[in-house]
């Protein structure tokens, strides 16, 4: 373990023009956040090229990024394909070094199969399913809320990076909003973007909360209000809108792809909904977001520039880090107050100096 804590300090040493590999496979959110490394790696190695690993459901986004040069796809829901083709691809390039950012077996296997000479993953106290076996250089060891965007920093950092002032996620210049100018055709300006689920059971609000606020907001400000999310959450934005009844709430969900819910995000005065990958794609495109917590730790991860835009209900069982509540009523979401939502929300709103 000691040979594991000390290797942070023998020197890497790259060529001029090193070849990297991001393995980041994972959900919307930490692709999202990982992004933020590249416009790094460039800065410090001009001659760089860059190639991510990446599951299909988050290829999009990865491949947007205009300083990615390369995107391998992993074909997880066939796997057994998928691995073969895999290895095919990282045998057919030459990399020098990997930067291993899911620190689960699956990655760390991957890791191995590039043959780069240096091998980055977490500490092996972070890393989990034996991740560190396959690596044989690792990042410091952080404790278990430090902030995940800052956990990831650390790869740049170790490999002598500083850390800019401000990150650069991949999505600035007008090339996002002309790729989903049909969608924001159908927005009225300005407005609020309402997200209204998650991949997790257990980190959803609940129907009579989003109605109220959506209530609220429409009559105490003039803005629209933009409902987004993905094709499962469609009846229940259906039933909003029959319930709300107002020409001013805009039904988007199950309408976006990735990037087009990432322009239209881009584009609202400010976003609200519970801690999803929604919320960290506002924060890369600069729109704060309130962000609602229950089940998950507002230290570990808030919206990078909107940790102060958290509402939680700070009960004793949370963060427990369950998809499922195992009280089977959620209490820690149900606890979170419609009155506390619109305190941070219109904080938000007078922060930023945008109309409200």
């Amino acid at each position: 373990m000691e040979e594991q804590q000390s290797d942070r300090h023998q020197k890497i040493r790259l060529p001029e023009a090193p070849a990297f590999l991001i393995i980041l496979m994972g959900s919307l959110g930490d692709v999202t956040r990982g992004l933020c490394l590249v416009s790094q790696l460039k800065s410090c190695f001009p001659k760089s090229s860059v190639t991510w690993l990446v599951e299909p459901k988050c290829q999009e986004v990865v491949s947007f990024h205009p300083q990615i040069d390369h995107v391998l796809v992993f074909d997880r829901p066939r796997w057994h394909l998928g691995i073969v083709q895999l290895y095919r691809a990282l045998r057919n390039r030459r990399f020098d070094c990997t930067l291993d950012l899911q620190r689960h077996l699956k990655s760390g296997f991957f890791s191995l199969l590039s043959g780069a000479t240096f091998r980055i993953g977490f500490h092996p106290q972070n890393a989990k399913e034996f991740n560190w076996v396959f690596n044989n250089r690792h990042i410091p060891y952080m404790e278990e809320f430090y902030p995940k965007l800052l956990h990831y920093l650390q790869f740049t950092q170790y490999l002598g990076c500083p850390r800019p002032e401000v990150l650069d996620f991949g999505f600035s210049g007008p090339r996002l909003e002309s790729l989903a100018a049909s969608v924001l055709s159908r927005v009225s300006r300005p407005f609020i973007a309402v997200v209204l689920g998650s991949t997790w059971i257990s980190k959803e609000w609940f129907f009579e909360s989003y109605a109220r606020l959506i209530r609220d907001l429409l009559e105490e400000t003039s803005m629209h209000l933009v409902m987004l999310d993905t094709a499962a959450k469609y009846e229940m934005a259906c039933s909003l809108e029959r319930e709300i009844g107002s020409s001013r709430l805009i039904n988007l969900v199950g309408r976006t792809s990735v990037l087009e819910l990432a322009a239209v995000l881009k584009e609202a005065e400010l976003a609200v909904g519970p801690d999803c990958g929604s919320g960290h794609l506002a924060s890369a495109v600069g729109t704060p977001y309130v962000t609602l917590f229950g089940p998950t730790s507002p230290e570990r991860t808030a919206p990078y520039g909107s940790e102060h835009l958290v509402v939680s209900a700070n009960l004793a069982c949370a963060p427990c880090y369950k998809k499922h509540c195992p009280r089977k009523d959620i209490s820690c979401m149900r606890s979170i107050r419609v009155e506390d939502v619109k305190k941070k929300i219109f904080e938000g709103l007078a922060q930023s100096h945008r109309p409200s």
